[in-house]
């Protein structure tokens, strides 16, 4: 798979500049942005899952969005450039550039929050599909959760090696940036930035889905959330954090949600 442009690069408000991958040229739908989630990039999340090649495949135009510090975007190591709410910033910017009026979202786990955060502030999103996020993205005492999680994280990618990474819960984080030879610094940059990441999802008005593995310990309860988004829909996949987005029912009900006028 090919992209058809050069990749471009889009500078934030505060300089710091994210990559962008575009691929297919434009249909009768809007083109379809892709946000990844933590410690991933376009390349691990969208494009090695296959579901850049079924969006491809069913005709639309795709931009995937490396977030700040991931990927081949810049990767500063101060935790004052990062948050959720920058990287929406940095969405919104990258649709600016390329003069696109109206298109679809979608997110995944930290790109979820990214996509929500834009969603409920811009009228440019024709649809919204949000993966990777359940119940505790609303309920009392998540983000308070959502907080402790990222501090663990946070340790987990300073350590100086693996080894001394004794919580389940974020070890398979850094094993990940250890695979992908990610910016560790970066990555804990942004694990230690104070999260705003509470989208008005009231506002929300494009149609919405809430798509969740149904062995995902981050998305349980996904109806929840779904409730507190006008009109969302819920579609529980086969697979847990890692695996659900690998699961061909994943980029299928994607696409197929993505594809309706």
């Amino acid at each position: 798979m090919t992209a058809v442009l050069a990749p471009l690069r889009v500078p934030g408000a505060d300089g710091v500049s994210v990559a962008v991958r575009r691929w297919g040229v434009p249909g009768a739908l809007p083109p379809v942005y892709l946000q990844h989630g933590f410690v991933a990039d376009t390349r691990l999340n969208w494009v090695g899952t296959g579901t850049v090649g079924v969006l491809l495949a069913a005709g639309r135009e795709v931009v995937g969005v490396d977030a700040r510090g991931h990927g081949r975007s810049d990767k500063p190591h101060d935790p004052a450039a990062y948050g959720e709410r920058r990287m929406a910033d940095d969405l919104r910017r990258v649709a600016d550039a390329l003069g696109h009026d109206s298109f679809d979202l979608a997110g995944y786990s930290m790109g979820a929050t990214v996509a929500m955060l834009v969603a409920a502030a811009d009228r440019r999103v024709r649809r919204l599909v949000v993966g990777g996020v359940g119940a505790a993205f609303v309920e009392r005492g998540g983000a308070e959760r959502h907080a402790a999680l990222m501090e663990r994280l946070a340790a987990a990618l300073e350590a100086a090696d693996v080894t001394e990474v004794r919580d389940p819960a974020v070890v398979l984080f850094r094993r990940m940036a250890d695979a992908l030879g990610a910016d560790r610094r970066a990555l804990a940059a942004h694990a230690r930035a104070v999260h705003d990441r509470d989208p008005d999802l009231a506002a929300v008005t494009a149609p919405a889905l809430v798509l969740a593995g149904d062995a995902d310990p981050l998305a349980v309860r996904p109806e929840v959330l779904a409730a507190a988004i006008p009109g969302a829909r819920v579609t529980v996949v086969p697979g847990d954090h890692s695996t659900a987005l690998r699961a061909p029912a994943f980029a299928a009900a994607l696409t197929g949600f993505l594809g309706e006028p």
